[in-house]
Protein backbone atom coordinates (compact mmCIF):
# COMPACT_ATOMS: atom_id res chain seq x y z
CA UNK A 1 0.00 0.00 0.00
CA UNK A 2 1.31 3.67 -1.01
CA UNK A 3 1.89 6.58 2.04
CA UNK A 4 -1.31 7.96 0.78
CA UNK A 5 -3.51 5.30 0.85
CA UNK A 6 -2.29 4.06 3.93
CA UNK A 7 -2.43 7.31 5.80
CA UNK A 8 -6.28 8.25 4.56
CA UNK A 9 -7.36 4.91 5.88
CA UNK A 10 -5.29 4.96 9.17
CA UNK A 11 -6.72 8.55 9.52
CA UNK A 12 -10.21 8.06 8.52
CA UNK A 13 -10.59 4.71 11.16
CA UNK A 14 -8.95 6.94 14.07
CA UNK A 15 -12.13 9.53 13.54
CA UNK A 16 -14.15 6.45 13.61
CA UNK A 17 -15.29 6.93 10.22
CA UNK A 18 -16.83 4.14 7.06
CA UNK A 19 -15.57 4.98 3.71
CA UNK A 20 -19.47 5.82 3.19
CA UNK A 21 -19.12 8.40 5.74
CA UNK A 22 -15.38 10.32 4.48
CA UNK A 23 -16.46 10.08 0.72
CA UNK A 24 -19.45 11.72 1.37
CA UNK A 25 -17.81 14.71 3.48
CA UNK A 26 -15.30 14.59 0.55
CA UNK A 27 -18.11 14.50 -2.11
CA UNK A 28 -16.24 11.44 -3.92
CA UNK A 29 -17.83 8.17 -4.70
CA UNK A 30 -17.44 5.72 -1.80
CA UNK A 31 -15.83 3.67 -4.73
CA UNK A 32 -12.64 6.18 -5.61
CA UNK A 33 -12.02 6.63 -1.73
CA UNK A 34 -11.66 2.89 -1.64
CA UNK A 35 -9.32 2.67 -4.42
CA UNK A 36 -7.39 5.83 -2.86
CA UNK A 37 -7.15 3.45 0.04
CA UNK A 38 -5.89 0.55 -1.48
CA UNK A 39 -3.63 2.35 -3.99
CA UNK A 40 -5.26 1.96 -6.96
CA UNK A 41 -5.55 5.39 -7.78
CA UNK A 42 -4.23 8.43 -5.94
CA UNK A 43 -6.52 11.36 -5.33
CA UNK A 44 -6.15 14.52 -7.26
CA UNK A 45 -5.03 17.80 -6.14
CA UNK A 46 -8.12 18.98 -4.63
CA UNK A 47 -9.61 16.30 -3.23
CA UNK A 48 -6.02 15.66 -1.51
CA UNK A 49 -6.70 18.87 -0.14
CA UNK A 50 -9.71 18.09 0.95
CA UNK A 51 -8.61 15.56 2.86
CA UNK A 52 -5.88 17.10 4.42
CA UNK A 53 -8.34 20.09 5.65
CA UNK A 54 -11.01 17.07 6.96
CA UNK A 55 -8.21 15.42 8.81
CA UNK A 56 -6.17 18.73 9.71
CA UNK A 57 -3.04 17.06 8.99
CA UNK A 58 -0.65 18.63 5.78
CA UNK A 59 -0.31 16.96 2.41
CA UNK A 60 2.98 16.53 3.08
CA UNK A 61 2.18 14.20 5.51
CA UNK A 62 -0.54 12.45 3.76
CA UNK A 63 2.67 12.10 0.69
CA UNK A 64 4.21 10.57 3.21
CA UNK A 65 7.34 13.00 2.70
CA UNK A 66 6.85 13.63 6.63
CA UNK A 67 5.83 11.74 9.50
CA UNK A 68 4.61 14.83 11.46
CA UNK A 69 1.04 15.83 10.49
CA UNK A 70 1.32 19.80 10.97
CA UNK A 71 4.76 20.33 9.82
CA UNK A 72 4.88 23.04 7.84
CA UNK A 73 7.72 25.24 5.82
CA UNK A 74 9.95 27.58 7.70
CA UNK A 75 9.07 31.20 7.60
CA UNK A 76 12.25 32.13 5.64
CA UNK A 77 11.57 29.36 3.55
CA UNK A 78 8.24 29.92 3.08
CA UNK A 79 8.98 33.66 2.28
CA UNK A 80 11.66 32.93 -0.17
CA UNK A 81 9.69 30.36 -2.28
CA UNK A 82 6.44 32.91 -2.11
CA UNK A 83 8.58 35.48 -3.94
CA UNK A 84 9.46 32.70 -6.75
CA UNK A 85 7.32 31.57 -9.69
CA UNK A 86 9.51 28.51 -11.32
CA UNK A 87 7.09 27.75 -14.28
CA UNK A 88 9.94 27.14 -16.75
CA UNK A 89 12.52 24.52 -17.29
CA UNK A 90 15.39 27.66 -17.57
CA UNK A 91 14.33 29.72 -14.23
CA UNK A 92 14.63 26.22 -12.56
CA UNK A 93 18.35 25.27 -14.32
CA UNK A 94 19.00 29.29 -13.06
CA UNK A 95 18.32 28.85 -10.10
CA UNK A 96 20.00 25.31 -9.34
CA UNK A 97 17.81 24.52 -6.02
CA UNK A 98 19.51 21.99 -4.71
CA UNK A 99 18.36 19.33 -1.59
CA UNK A 100 20.94 17.52 0.09
CA UNK A 101 23.50 18.62 -1.67
CA UNK A 102 22.22 17.50 -5.13
CA UNK A 103 20.59 19.63 -7.59
CA UNK A 104 16.63 19.09 -8.33
CA UNK A 105 15.69 18.10 -11.66
CA UNK A 106 13.10 19.78 -13.28
CA UNK A 107 10.72 17.15 -12.34
CA UNK A 108 11.90 17.54 -8.80
CA UNK A 109 11.29 21.43 -8.86
CA UNK A 110 8.02 20.95 -10.22
CA UNK A 111 6.71 18.78 -7.16
CA UNK A 112 8.67 21.03 -4.70
CA UNK A 113 6.24 23.93 -6.25
CA UNK A 114 3.11 21.58 -6.05
CA UNK A 115 4.55 20.95 -2.47
CA UNK A 116 4.29 24.89 -1.55
CA UNK A 117 1.01 25.42 -3.06
CA UNK A 118 -0.35 22.07 -1.04
CA UNK A 119 0.67 23.97 1.67
CA UNK A 120 -0.62 27.11 0.85
CA UNK A 121 -3.90 25.80 0.84
CA UNK A 122 -4.10 24.40 3.96
CA UNK A 123 -2.95 27.44 5.87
Amino acid sequence: MNMIGERIALLREKMGMTQEELSKKIDISRASLCHYEKSRREPDYETLMKIADLFRVSADYLMGRTNDPHQTLDPNIRSFVDQLELSDELLVDKFALMVDGTKLSFEEAKRFIAFVRAERAIR
